[in-house]
């Protein structure tokens, strides 16, 4: 073995709500139009056939509570509240009972998108990295174990810009269950403790600036925040 030419970054790590624990986040997939009604706010419609996804680098984390600088290279910045789900074992083909069992956690999370970018790609039937794959746009508050949780059901998930709420919706509203998700995923990749799974976003997504404070939360979670600030 070969020594490296520098020091190897460290995985980022999710805060386990109540305990002196991390998560190591290795992947992060996240899931696109699993809400009817954002699908028809973003001029399109739900492929019930199957979910799709799209992905973010683990190195795109960003912790709950944190202030970040606005980002370079968009003037259309979104935020969209969603349901994480934490992997805890390995599953590959995975049955519902199987998936079920994978789950080691749920978490709030914000896959925030540079929407002007998004757009770019979808205008030039281009990947979406730079809409997407953004630094501190993988925002996730402290994970609650599902042990300590039960079952995803119609929980009300909710997001606030300053206080005026923008989001609204139930888990119940997704298009595909957390079971079905970790299903068709697992039919394409061996899942593994340190996939965090973003499961869609509910109707409301709009623009935020610098200077707002975003403000989240799904019964039973543990509640997100995040601040911009000035670009730099």
């Amino acid at each position: 073995m070969t020594n490296p030419v520098f020091a190897t970054p460290a995985l980022p790590q999710l805060e386990i709500s109540g305990e002196g624990a991390s998560y190591p986040i290795a992947r992060i997939f996240c899931v696109g139009r699993n809400y009817a009604a954002h699908a028809a706010e973003m001029g399109g419609e739900v492929d019930r056939e199957a979910p799709w996804y799209f992905t973010k680098s683990a190195f795109a984390f960003c912790a709950s509570g944190s202030s970040v600088p606005y980002p370079p290279g968009t003037s259309n910045y979104h935020h969209e509240m969603e349901l994480a789900v934490a992997i805890g074992t390995d599953a590959f083909k995975a049955s519902p009972e199987e998936a079920e069992k994978a789950v080691f956690g749920y978490a709030c999370a914000l896959d925030m998108t540079r929407r002007d970018r998004q757009q770019d790609g979808k205008d030039h039937r281009r990947p979406w990295s730079l809409g997407k794959d953004v630094e501190n746009s993988a925002v996730v508050a402290p994970l609650t174990r599902a042990s300590d949780f039960g079952r995803v059901s119609t929980q009300r998930i909710h997001l606030e810009v300053n206080g005026e709420c923008r989001q609204d919706a139930t888990l119940a509203d997704m298009v595909w269950s957390v079971e079905e998700i970790i299903c068709h995923l697992s039919q394409y990749y061996h899942l593994r403790p340190g996939d965090l799974i973003l499961t869609g976003t509910p109707a409301g997504v709009g623009p935020v600036v610098a200077g707002d404070e975003i403000t989240g939360g799904i019964d039973g979670f543990a509640g997100i925040s995040l601040r911009l600030t000035d670009p730099e």
